[in-house]
């Protein structure tokens, strides 16, 4: 048996099929927005998008494009079922996440539509393991409205100086504020611990900065608990943007760059903390 084989039902009655020679590009991607028990999967002809929200002020999409993969087909304008992404990055892991040398396992997702499992088909050296995922109803997901016409200030750098930034928070205080500005000290992160305040300073000249795009001077506040999902998308990426808008929200859209040489991304939006920040 190939994954060419349909279990138990014809091809033509899927909504969505998608076959991808290497499962490790998905489970890279999905472990970066994996901070929740459930996801909600949005299939269209441009590719998934897998969205992961927390307390109604941080969401978390994964941006799967549908040119990563070798096969990928869709009955519908839009797909959409809700499943259980613990569960989804376990089956990949355990079953896909082959850490043998040369070796990379195929992996074939079928939906058959509304209360249909999520089928998974994986195939490495020869033997073939297929995992069904129960999935729900999709729920209405948040809409930050986070478009480029109210962008104020934007910062492109290297992944790798935001990450040792990260690294080196005082994880006691409840914010980290973020200061923008087209002067000195032009992109600052500050935190209000245990330890006092800290503040890193990043230059607009800086090695690592590759773009900076700051329209006016803004401090916001947003509760650290609420980035911390930031931090495993930010461990995989090549590049970070980090942009606010005339509201205050904050989006990451992180740069992730797969085995296989593809270009993904992921974003997470995240609220600003309004009552610090009056």
């Amino acid at each position: 048996m190939s994954l060419s084989s349909q279990p138990g039902e014809e091809p033509e009655n899927y909504q969505l099929v998608a076959k991808i020679d290497n499962a490790k590009n998905i489970l890279q991607l999905l472990k970066a927005v994996n901070f929740r028990d459930m996801a909600t999967v949005f299939g269209s002809r441009n590719g998934l998008k897998v969205t992961v929200e927390e307390a109604k002020c941080v969401q978390a999409n994964a941006f799967i494009q549908s040119d990563i993969f070798q096969e990928y087909e869709i009955q519908e304008e839009v797909v959409t079922f809700k499943v259980n992404l613990n569960v989804l990055v376990e089956c990949l892991n355990i079953f896909g996440g082959s850490t043998t040398p040369g070796v990379t396992p195929a992996l074939k997702m079928c939906y058959g539509g509304y209360g249909s499992p999520l089928i998974l088909l994986l195939e490495e050296a020869g033997v073939l393991t297929d995992c069904s995922i129960q999935t729900q109803e999709a729920d209405d997901t948040l809409d930050f409205n986070f478009c480029n016409a109210g962008v104020v200030n934007k910062v492109i750098m290297r992944s790798e100086c935001l990450k040792e930034v990260f690294s080196e928070l005082d994880m006691s205080s409840d914010v980290l504020e973020i200061f923008m500005s087209p002067d000195a000290p032009h992109f600052r992160l500050s935190t209000f611990g245990s330890y006092g305040i800290n503040h890193t300073d990043i230059p607009r000249d800086s090695d690592m900065v590759e773009n900076f795009s700051c329209t006016q001077t803004t401090t916001q506040r947003y509760k650290l608990a609420l980035l911390r999902p930031s931090i495993k998308p930010l461990s995989v990426a090549q590049k970070v943007s980090v942009r606010t808008d005339d509201r205050g929200f904050l989006c990451l859209q992180f740069m992730i760059k797969t085995e296989d040489n593809h270009i993904c991304f992921v974003e997470i939006f995240c609220c600003p903390d309004e009552e610090l920040n009056d």
